[in-house]
């Protein structure tokens, strides 16, 4: 029998001492807050991340090879090879898909207003499914071909209000080469993805367009976009991508692409980490001053115990398992909170946001079990550790003045 939890039990239950009742409340409800407030902080940041991250997936994919020289300019080279090369990436382990792309600058023009635009040229393989469709707020998406020319696009929802346009208009838009080329394109469809990076910037059509602009083979392409199956083995396929293409070929990922976004990203988990390194000291800080509040009330019963042949460190143990059932109260209310407006948020969308600001309309959440059981298990060996220090008060205290003054 373990006589040092039998004796906590039994502490526990007759906790009702007019000083350490409100004590114990106040430390249980401080357990609480603390860890409810690292598990929502967890689940908004964790969305936040998933969801740009999963915006800048959708409309860039997770790696693009393009050729070296295009740098970060819209008028692209020719890639070469790209079939051979195509069918090669294909057979690296974690690569799902491998679509082509080209890009091109122009500008559209309507009678009382231009604005300078990207044309994104997709191929007949393009899933428009996995993306655009969910952040498509009218019409449909283009309906591209490999035998004709399709000249359906869609815009984003910025473009189509600056210029005043609605599905089913019909754009002008210029390229600038010499000579000057003129297109007209069909608004099949309306997007918003929330990112002003490319709602702002580009259109997305018929990749057939581009190449007859530069005078391409049907085949050919300005580039190719990779998606691979999980964004933790991005920067270890990038480098193994990198060591399978030529000399004159350049692959980059969308952390690469996109360094503002994916930096302010990071930016947020420093914030998670000082939020949950305050929660964890003011819980410890309450449980902690409860148990030297309960120590000192039960000086007498310390006395008793050790007079009875206790040693210091079989008492200590009564007070910490004491301590434990605290703050494992505390942290199962916590949870049930946590959890509890977590899931509210996601099945009701109550908080709403500022789009312009935080590139989505309503407060994301993302339940990451693994790491909200780590978060658990991570507080209650910290907690432990730290609450053996109050208990050392145990071993200076003297059985026989305790006794005296009973």
């Amino acid at each position: 029998m373990n006589l040092s939890f039998f004796l906590a039990k039994r502490l526990i239950g007759k906790s009702n001492h007019r000083y350490s009742r409100p004590v114990i409340n106040i430390a249980i409800f401080a357990v609480c807050l603390s860890l409810s407030v690292m598990i929502i902080s967890l689940g908004i940041i964790n969305g936040f991340q998933k969801e740009i991250r999963d915006k800048i997936i959708g409309f860039d994919s997770h790696i693009q090879v393009t050729h070296i020289s295009d740098d970060k300019s819209f008028e692209q080279n020719i890639l070469p090879n790209q079939n051979q090369l195509k069918n090669k990436i294909s057979k690296i382990n974690g690569v799902t898909s491998v679509q082509k792309f080209a890009t091109k600058a122009g500008l559209i023009k309507t009678e009382q207003e231009f604005l300078g635009i990207v044309l994104k040229g997709v191929d007949e393989n393009y899933s428009f499914n996995s993306f655009f469709n969910k952040h498509l707020k009218d019409g449909n998406a283009p309906n591209i071909k490999s035998s004709n020319l399709c000249n359906e696009v869609i815009i984003s929802k910025s473009i189509a209000n600056k210029l005043s346009l609605n599905v089913n208009d019909t754009i002008t838009t210029y390229f600038i080469q010499k000579p000057t080329r003129v297109r007209k394109f069909y608004i099949s469809g309306i997007y918003d993805t929330g990112l002003s990076e490319f709602d702002d910037l580009y259109i997305i059509g018929d990749i057939k367009h581009i190449q007859r602009l530069n005078k391409w083979n049907k085949d050919e392409c300005g580039g190719l976009q990779i998606k691979i199956n999980s964004f933790d083995i991005i920067n270890q396929l990038t480098n193994h991508i990198n060591n399978e293409i030529g000399y004159d070929l350049e692959t980059k990922n969308i952390v690469e692409l996109n360094s503002q976004l994916f930096d302010w990203l990071r930016l947020q988990d420093i914030n998670v980490i000082i939020i949950i390194v305050l929660m964890i000291m003011v819980a410890l800080i309450n449980v902690g001053t409860l148990l030297f509040i309960i120590i000192l009330e039960k000086v007498q019963f310390i006395g008793t115990l050790k007079a009875l042949g206790f040693s210091n460190w079989g008492i200590r143990k009564i007070f910490l398992y004491y301590s434990f059932y605290i703050l494992s109260r505390g942290m199962v209310f916590g949870n049930l909170l946590g959890l509890g407006l977590l899931l509210t948020q996601k099945v009701f969308k109550i908080i709403k946001l500022d789009k312009e600001t935080y590139y989505m309309s309503e407060l994301p959440i993302f339940l990451d079990l693994e790491n909200i059981f780590l978060l658990n298990i991570g507080t209650i060996i910290i907690s432990i550790v730290v609450l053996i220090l109050p208990t050392y008060l145990i071993s200076k205290i003297n059985p026989i003045k305790t006794i005296r003054f009973e």
